[in-house]
Protein backbone atom coordinates (compact mmCIF):
# COMPACT_ATOMS: atom_id res chain seq x y z
CA UNK A 1 0.00 0.00 0.00
CA UNK A 2 0.99 3.40 -0.72
CA UNK A 3 1.04 6.52 1.42
CA UNK A 4 -2.00 8.30 1.53
CA UNK A 5 -1.82 11.44 0.64
CA UNK A 6 -3.77 14.42 -0.92
CA UNK A 7 -3.75 18.17 -1.84
CA UNK A 8 -3.56 20.47 1.50
CA UNK A 9 -6.54 23.00 1.81
CA UNK A 10 -4.34 25.42 3.26
CA UNK A 11 -3.40 27.12 -0.19
CA UNK A 12 -2.47 27.06 -3.48
CA UNK A 13 -2.90 23.84 -5.92
CA UNK A 14 -0.60 21.20 -7.43
CA UNK A 15 -0.28 19.81 -10.36
CA UNK A 16 -1.07 15.71 -11.06
CA UNK A 17 2.64 14.66 -11.16
CA UNK A 18 3.53 16.57 -7.91
CA UNK A 19 0.89 14.61 -6.26
CA UNK A 20 3.23 11.59 -5.27
CA UNK A 21 5.56 11.75 -2.25
CA UNK A 22 8.11 8.90 -3.26
CA UNK A 23 10.30 9.95 -0.01
CA UNK A 24 8.40 7.85 2.54
CA UNK A 25 9.34 7.39 6.77
CA UNK A 26 12.26 5.01 6.33
CA UNK A 27 14.07 8.03 4.25
CA UNK A 28 13.64 9.79 7.37
CA UNK A 29 14.99 7.15 9.24
CA UNK A 30 17.90 6.44 6.45
CA UNK A 31 19.61 9.92 7.51
CA UNK A 32 18.81 9.62 11.36
CA UNK A 33 20.73 6.45 11.65
CA UNK A 34 23.75 7.20 9.87
CA UNK A 35 23.56 10.70 11.82
CA UNK A 36 23.98 8.29 15.10
CA UNK A 37 26.65 6.38 13.77
CA UNK A 38 28.92 9.17 13.29
CA UNK A 39 28.27 11.24 16.28
CA UNK A 40 28.77 8.31 18.51
CA UNK A 41 32.37 7.44 16.38
CA UNK A 42 33.18 11.20 17.03
CA UNK A 43 32.80 10.90 20.83
CA UNK A 44 35.00 7.24 20.58
CA UNK A 45 37.52 9.44 18.14
CA UNK A 46 38.09 12.24 21.21
CA UNK A 47 39.36 9.38 23.37
CA UNK A 48 41.27 6.98 20.86
CA UNK A 49 42.79 10.09 19.21
CA UNK A 50 42.47 13.35 21.06
CA UNK A 51 42.80 11.57 24.54
CA UNK A 52 39.81 12.80 26.13
CA UNK A 53 40.93 10.68 29.25
CA UNK A 54 37.35 12.07 30.74
CA UNK A 55 35.67 10.38 27.66
CA UNK A 56 37.22 7.14 28.68
CA UNK A 57 34.53 4.92 30.22
CA UNK A 58 32.17 5.46 26.67
CA UNK A 59 35.08 5.40 24.60
CA UNK A 60 34.49 1.85 23.55
CA UNK A 61 30.72 1.46 24.12
CA UNK A 62 30.53 4.12 21.37
CA UNK A 63 32.52 2.14 19.31
CA UNK A 64 29.72 -0.70 19.04
CA UNK A 65 27.11 1.91 18.99
CA UNK A 66 28.34 2.96 15.85
CA UNK A 67 28.77 -0.21 14.55
CA UNK A 68 25.47 -1.75 15.39
CA UNK A 69 23.86 1.69 13.85
CA UNK A 70 26.17 1.50 10.67
CA UNK A 71 25.17 -2.38 10.17
CA UNK A 72 21.19 -1.31 10.22
CA UNK A 73 21.91 2.18 8.20
CA UNK A 74 21.33 0.09 4.41
CA UNK A 75 17.83 -1.63 5.86
CA UNK A 76 15.53 1.50 5.04
CA UNK A 77 16.41 1.65 1.52
CA UNK A 78 16.27 -1.94 0.95
CA UNK A 79 12.79 -2.05 2.07
CA UNK A 80 12.47 0.77 0.76
CA UNK A 81 13.67 -0.42 -2.99
CA UNK A 82 10.62 -2.66 -4.94
CA UNK A 83 13.16 -5.12 -5.59
CA UNK A 84 15.88 -4.87 -2.97
CA UNK A 85 17.93 -7.66 -4.50
CA UNK A 86 18.48 -5.20 -7.07
CA UNK A 87 20.57 -2.91 -4.50
CA UNK A 88 23.83 -5.14 -5.74
CA UNK A 89 23.43 -3.55 -8.96
CA UNK A 90 25.15 -0.20 -7.58
CA UNK A 91 28.28 -1.72 -6.87
CA UNK A 92 28.28 -4.15 -9.67
CA UNK A 93 27.68 -1.70 -12.21
CA UNK A 94 28.09 1.48 -10.79
CA UNK A 95 26.93 4.89 -11.82
CA UNK A 96 29.16 7.70 -10.23
CA UNK A 97 26.59 10.63 -11.53
CA UNK A 98 24.70 8.92 -8.76
CA UNK A 99 25.10 10.18 -4.74
CA UNK A 100 22.97 7.07 -3.57
CA UNK A 101 24.76 4.74 -6.10
CA UNK A 102 28.11 5.45 -4.43
CA UNK A 103 26.77 5.09 -0.77
CA UNK A 104 27.36 1.76 -1.11
CA UNK A 105 31.19 1.68 -1.58
CA UNK A 106 31.41 4.41 1.05
CA UNK A 107 28.92 2.43 3.46
CA UNK A 108 30.86 -1.15 2.72
CA UNK A 109 34.35 0.98 3.41
CA UNK A 110 33.07 2.52 6.65
CA UNK A 111 31.77 -1.00 7.93
CA UNK A 112 35.06 -2.78 7.51
CA UNK A 113 36.77 -0.19 8.84
CA UNK A 114 34.39 0.07 12.36
CA UNK A 115 35.29 -3.91 12.45
CA UNK A 116 38.63 -3.74 12.02
CA UNK A 117 39.07 -1.31 14.72
CA UNK A 118 36.23 -2.67 17.08
CA UNK A 119 38.32 -6.11 16.81
CA UNK A 120 42.04 -4.37 18.02
CA UNK A 121 40.13 -2.76 20.66
CA UNK A 122 38.99 -5.55 22.16
CA UNK A 123 41.07 -8.32 21.36
CA UNK A 124 42.55 -8.41 24.80
CA UNK A 125 38.99 -9.73 25.57
CA UNK A 126 38.79 -11.92 22.77
CA UNK A 127 41.82 -13.74 23.43
CA UNK A 128 41.32 -14.09 27.09
CA UNK A 129 37.80 -15.73 26.42
CA UNK A 130 39.17 -17.66 23.57
CA UNK A 131 41.39 -18.87 26.33
CA UNK A 132 39.38 -19.66 29.23
CA UNK A 133 35.99 -20.68 27.48
CA UNK A 134 35.22 -23.87 25.99
CA UNK A 135 31.95 -25.33 24.07
CA UNK A 136 30.74 -22.93 20.83
CA UNK A 137 31.25 -19.65 22.49
CA UNK A 138 34.74 -20.72 22.67
CA UNK A 139 35.22 -21.66 18.98
CA UNK A 140 33.72 -18.49 18.40
CA UNK A 141 36.13 -16.31 20.29
CA UNK A 142 38.98 -18.68 18.72
CA UNK A 143 37.62 -17.76 14.95
CA UNK A 144 37.96 -14.00 16.37
CA UNK A 145 41.28 -14.58 17.85
CA UNK A 146 42.73 -15.27 13.98
CA UNK A 147 44.72 -17.76 15.81
CA UNK A 148 46.82 -14.64 17.67
CA UNK A 149 47.27 -14.83 21.38
CA UNK A 150 50.06 -12.96 21.99
CA UNK A 151 49.32 -9.84 24.45
CA UNK A 152 52.65 -9.22 24.95
CA UNK A 153 53.71 -4.89 25.39
CA UNK A 154 55.26 -4.99 21.45
CA UNK A 155 51.86 -6.43 20.27
CA UNK A 156 49.99 -4.17 22.60
CA UNK A 157 51.79 -1.49 20.56
CA UNK A 158 51.40 -2.48 17.78
CA UNK A 159 47.30 -2.80 17.99
CA UNK A 160 47.54 0.66 19.84
CA UNK A 161 49.25 1.85 16.59
CA UNK A 162 46.32 0.17 14.28
CA UNK A 163 43.54 1.61 16.57
CA UNK A 164 45.33 5.31 16.21
CA UNK A 165 45.27 5.15 12.52
CA UNK A 166 42.05 3.38 12.42
CA UNK A 167 40.24 5.55 14.22
CA UNK A 168 42.40 9.25 12.17
CA UNK A 169 40.89 7.55 8.86
CA UNK A 170 37.59 7.25 10.32
CA UNK A 171 36.58 10.90 11.65
CA UNK A 172 36.95 11.85 8.21
CA UNK A 173 35.03 8.48 6.91
CA UNK A 174 32.33 9.09 9.22
CA UNK A 175 31.87 12.65 9.08
CA UNK A 176 31.69 12.39 5.50
CA UNK A 177 29.47 9.79 5.39
CA UNK A 178 26.75 11.47 6.90
CA UNK A 179 27.91 14.61 5.06
CA UNK A 180 26.95 13.10 2.00
CA UNK A 181 23.34 12.88 2.65
CA UNK A 182 23.21 16.55 3.37
CA UNK A 183 24.87 16.79 -0.27
CA UNK A 184 22.02 14.88 -1.47
CA UNK A 185 19.30 17.01 -0.48
CA UNK A 186 21.14 20.07 -0.62
CA UNK A 187 22.39 19.44 -4.11
CA UNK A 188 18.86 19.11 -5.26
CA UNK A 189 17.24 22.43 -6.71
CA UNK A 190 13.62 21.30 -7.75
CA UNK A 191 12.84 21.04 -4.08
CA UNK A 192 13.00 25.20 -2.47
CA UNK A 193 13.70 23.97 1.07
CA UNK A 194 16.30 21.23 0.35
CA UNK A 195 18.60 23.87 -2.20
CA UNK A 196 21.19 25.06 0.26
CA UNK A 197 24.80 25.08 0.67
CA UNK A 198 24.46 24.72 3.93
CA UNK A 199 22.58 21.72 4.29
CA UNK A 200 25.70 19.47 4.39
CA UNK A 201 26.99 21.23 7.55
CA UNK A 202 23.69 20.97 8.85
CA UNK A 203 23.34 17.70 8.89
CA UNK A 204 26.83 17.18 10.36
CA UNK A 205 26.50 19.24 12.99
CA UNK A 206 23.29 17.50 13.66
CA UNK A 207 24.48 14.20 13.43
CA UNK A 208 27.08 14.80 16.14
CA UNK A 209 24.67 16.35 18.44
CA UNK A 210 22.18 13.08 17.77
CA UNK A 211 25.04 10.44 18.33
CA UNK A 212 26.00 12.19 21.44
CA UNK A 213 22.57 12.43 22.72
CA UNK A 214 22.59 8.66 22.00
CA UNK A 215 25.23 8.12 23.93
CA UNK A 216 24.16 9.82 27.00
CA UNK A 217 21.07 8.10 27.29
CA UNK A 218 22.29 4.69 26.63
CA UNK A 219 25.07 5.10 29.10
CA UNK A 220 23.17 6.47 31.77
CA UNK A 221 20.48 3.23 31.24
CA UNK A 222 23.73 0.91 31.07
CA UNK A 223 24.92 2.49 34.84
CA UNK A 224 21.27 1.95 35.94
CA UNK A 225 21.14 -1.62 34.86
CA UNK A 226 24.21 -2.73 35.77
CA UNK A 227 23.87 -0.71 39.49
CA UNK A 228 27.19 0.96 39.12
CA UNK A 229 27.17 4.66 39.60
CA UNK A 230 27.41 6.98 36.58
CA UNK A 231 30.87 8.53 35.57
CA UNK A 232 30.02 12.29 36.62
CA UNK A 233 33.66 13.84 34.62
CA UNK A 234 32.29 11.43 32.03
CA UNK A 235 28.76 12.73 31.24
CA UNK A 236 29.71 16.13 32.40
CA UNK A 237 32.22 15.95 29.26
CA UNK A 238 29.33 14.48 26.80
CA UNK A 239 26.89 16.98 28.03
CA UNK A 240 29.59 20.46 27.16
CA UNK A 241 30.21 18.72 24.02
CA UNK A 242 26.10 18.54 23.91
CA UNK A 243 26.03 21.69 24.44
CA UNK A 244 28.93 23.09 22.26
CA UNK A 245 27.27 21.85 19.44
CA UNK A 246 24.04 22.08 19.62
CA UNK A 247 24.65 26.13 19.37
CA UNK A 248 26.23 25.76 16.34
CA UNK A 249 23.21 23.54 14.87
CA UNK A 250 20.86 25.64 16.09
CA UNK A 251 22.94 29.09 14.62
CA UNK A 252 23.21 26.91 11.50
CA UNK A 253 19.67 26.12 11.47
CA UNK A 254 18.59 29.64 11.74
CA UNK A 255 20.86 31.07 9.32
CA UNK A 256 19.66 28.59 6.83
CA UNK A 257 16.05 29.21 7.35
CA UNK A 258 16.91 32.94 7.63
CA UNK A 259 18.57 32.92 4.42
CA UNK A 260 15.71 30.65 2.18
CA UNK A 261 12.91 33.75 3.48
CA UNK A 262 15.81 36.54 2.16
CA UNK A 263 16.09 35.48 -1.24
CA UNK A 264 12.85 35.13 -1.71
CA UNK A 265 12.37 32.98 -4.61
CA UNK A 266 9.16 32.17 -7.10
CA UNK A 267 7.28 30.61 -4.36
CA UNK A 268 8.24 31.30 -1.55
CA UNK A 269 4.60 32.90 -0.40
CA UNK A 270 3.44 28.96 -0.39
CA UNK A 271 6.57 28.48 1.44
CA UNK A 272 5.55 30.71 4.58
CA UNK A 273 2.03 29.66 4.39
CA UNK A 274 3.48 26.31 4.73
CA UNK A 275 6.14 27.42 7.78
CA UNK A 276 2.71 29.08 9.45
CA UNK A 277 0.34 26.33 9.15
CA UNK A 278 1.37 22.59 8.54
CA UNK A 279 4.84 23.36 10.17
CA UNK A 280 4.12 25.00 13.13
CA UNK A 281 4.19 22.37 15.75
CA UNK A 282 6.68 20.01 14.08
CA UNK A 283 9.32 22.63 12.98
CA UNK A 284 9.05 25.75 15.25
CA UNK A 285 7.14 24.09 18.49
CA UNK A 286 9.34 20.19 18.39
CA UNK A 287 12.49 20.76 17.01
CA UNK A 288 13.18 24.54 17.43
CA UNK A 289 11.32 25.04 20.77
CA UNK A 290 11.11 21.70 23.20
CA UNK A 291 14.37 19.79 21.34
CA UNK A 292 16.63 22.95 20.49
CA UNK A 293 15.93 25.60 23.10
CA UNK A 294 14.99 23.76 26.14
CA UNK A 295 17.78 21.71 26.27
CA UNK A 296 20.43 24.19 25.50
CA UNK A 297 18.95 26.93 28.64
CA UNK A 298 18.79 23.30 31.23
CA UNK A 299 22.23 22.85 29.94
CA UNK A 300 23.33 26.30 30.41
CA UNK A 301 21.71 26.02 33.98
CA UNK A 302 23.38 23.28 34.97
CA UNK A 303 26.63 24.52 34.05
CA UNK A 304 26.07 27.52 35.67
CA UNK A 305 24.99 26.46 38.92
CA UNK A 306 27.76 23.25 38.64
CA UNK A 307 24.58 20.92 39.72
CA UNK A 308 26.00 17.45 40.44
CA UNK A 309 24.47 14.01 41.58
CA UNK A 310 21.38 12.42 40.36
CA UNK A 311 19.72 16.01 39.15
CA UNK A 312 23.00 16.43 36.82
CA UNK A 313 22.14 12.86 35.89
CA UNK A 314 18.36 12.98 35.56
CA UNK A 315 18.40 16.35 33.63
CA UNK A 316 21.12 15.88 31.22
CA UNK A 317 19.58 12.78 30.21
CA UNK A 318 16.15 14.24 29.84
CA UNK A 319 18.15 16.94 27.27
CA UNK A 320 19.81 14.18 25.71
CA UNK A 321 16.25 12.49 25.12
CA UNK A 322 14.90 15.72 23.78
CA UNK A 323 17.97 16.41 21.22
CA UNK A 324 17.24 12.60 19.58
CA UNK A 325 13.47 14.06 19.49
CA UNK A 326 14.67 17.22 17.81
CA UNK A 327 16.92 15.65 15.03
CA UNK A 328 14.52 12.92 14.32
CA UNK A 329 11.77 16.18 13.57
CA UNK A 330 14.39 17.58 11.77
CA UNK A 331 14.92 14.92 9.41
CA UNK A 332 11.57 14.67 8.81
CA UNK A 333 10.54 18.17 8.37
CA UNK A 334 13.26 17.93 5.68
CA UNK A 335 12.07 15.15 4.12
CA UNK A 336 8.71 15.37 4.17
CA UNK A 337 8.36 18.33 4.45
CA UNK A 338 10.01 19.41 1.58
CA UNK A 339 8.25 17.24 -0.36
CA UNK A 340 4.79 18.12 0.76
CA UNK A 341 5.83 21.61 -0.76
CA UNK A 342 4.87 21.23 -4.53
CA UNK A 343 7.57 21.51 -7.36
CA UNK A 344 6.60 23.82 -8.73
CA UNK A 345 5.71 26.47 -5.41
CA UNK A 346 2.46 26.76 -5.85
CA UNK A 347 0.72 24.62 -3.62
CA UNK A 348 1.04 21.92 -0.88
CA UNK A 349 0.82 18.45 -0.24
CA UNK A 350 -0.46 16.91 3.19
CA UNK A 351 1.27 13.69 3.88
CA UNK A 352 -0.24 10.74 6.23
CA UNK A 353 2.38 7.80 6.98
CA UNK A 354 0.56 4.33 6.84
CA UNK A 355 1.11 2.49 9.94
CA UNK A 356 1.47 -0.76 8.81
CA UNK A 357 2.96 -1.67 5.53
CA UNK A 358 6.83 -2.07 4.35
CA UNK A 359 7.16 1.39 4.85
CA UNK A 360 4.80 2.19 7.61
CA UNK A 361 5.71 3.95 11.57
CA UNK A 362 5.73 0.30 12.77
CA UNK A 363 8.42 -0.90 10.14
CA UNK A 364 10.45 2.65 10.60
CA UNK A 365 9.91 1.58 14.53
CA UNK A 366 10.98 -1.91 14.01
CA UNK A 367 14.45 -0.62 12.17
CA UNK A 368 15.02 2.09 15.29
CA UNK A 369 15.28 -0.86 17.27
CA UNK A 370 16.95 -2.79 15.60
CA UNK A 371 20.46 -1.51 16.45
CA UNK A 372 19.59 -1.72 20.39
CA UNK A 373 18.87 -5.26 20.22
CA UNK A 374 22.29 -5.91 18.22
CA UNK A 375 23.63 -3.27 20.82
CA UNK A 376 22.16 -5.34 23.88
CA UNK A 377 24.02 -8.32 22.23
CA UNK A 378 27.59 -6.77 21.56
CA UNK A 379 27.86 -5.96 24.52
CA UNK A 380 27.64 -9.60 26.01
CA UNK A 381 30.05 -10.66 23.75
CA UNK A 382 32.53 -7.59 24.01
CA UNK A 383 32.32 -6.00 27.66
CA UNK A 384 33.01 -2.55 26.92
CA UNK A 385 33.65 -2.06 30.97
CA UNK A 386 35.23 -4.39 31.75
CA UNK A 387 39.06 -3.93 32.52
CA UNK A 388 40.64 -6.56 29.99
CA UNK A 389 39.01 -4.75 26.95
CA UNK A 390 40.66 -1.51 27.80
CA UNK A 391 44.39 -2.83 27.87
CA UNK A 392 44.71 -1.92 23.71
CA UNK A 393 43.88 1.31 24.60
CA UNK A 394 45.25 2.21 27.84
CA UNK A 395 47.85 4.52 26.66
CA UNK A 396 45.31 6.13 24.23
CA UNK A 397 44.93 9.36 26.63
CA UNK A 398 48.45 10.00 27.33
CA UNK A 399 49.13 11.21 23.49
Amino acid sequence: MEPFFHASPFTGYVYPNETIIPWTVLIVVYPYLTGLVAGAFTVSSLYQVFGFQRLKPVAHFALLVSLCCMVVVPIPLLLHLGHPERAFNAMITPHTTSAFAIFSYAAAFYVILLVLETWFVFRPHIVRQAQQRTGLLGWYYRILSLGSYDLSEKAMRYDRKWIFTLAIIGIPGAHGLHGYVGFVFGSLKSREWWSSDLMPAIFLFSAIISGTALLIVLYVISCKLRKVPVDVPCLKGMAYALWGFMMFTLLLEGVEFASLVYRGREGIDVIMEFVKGPLVVPFFILQFGVGSVLPICVLTFLIWRGTSGNTLVTAVALCAFLVLLAVLMMRWNVVIGGQEISKTGKGLLSYHPLIFGREGLLAAAMVLVTPLVLLLVMVRLFPPWDEDTTLATSAAGAR
